[in-house]
């Protein structure tokens, strides 16, 4: 993950952190982690936003669509206009 600008940052975090931060980061190598690992948790809860307010906007419109389904489901698709068989 290439920048062209870096800033240096002082954060505190629990012990239990910073533990668990060794166990999967070299100490060169924790800016890159910790980078990397902002940008993963972000994407997810834009995607499990996403997720949600489509699943939001299937149920609020779900009655209208199976009302539609009902509707054409009717239909004799042997007699519909300009079949090609």
């Amino acid at each position: 993950m290439a920048s062209s600008r870096l800033k240096r940052i002082n954060i505190t975090v629990p012990e239990s952190t910073l533990r668990l931060l060794d166990k999967v980061a070299p100490k060169g190598d924790r800016s890159r982690f910790i980078t990397e690992a902002v940008h993963a948790y972000v994407t997810s809860r834009s995607r499990a936003r996403l997720k949600a307010e489509l699943k939001a906007g299937a149920i609020a419109r779900g009655s209208r669509d199976l009302a539609l389904v009902a509707e054409w489901s009717s239909i004799d698709p042997d007699t519909w206009p300009g079949r090609k068989k």
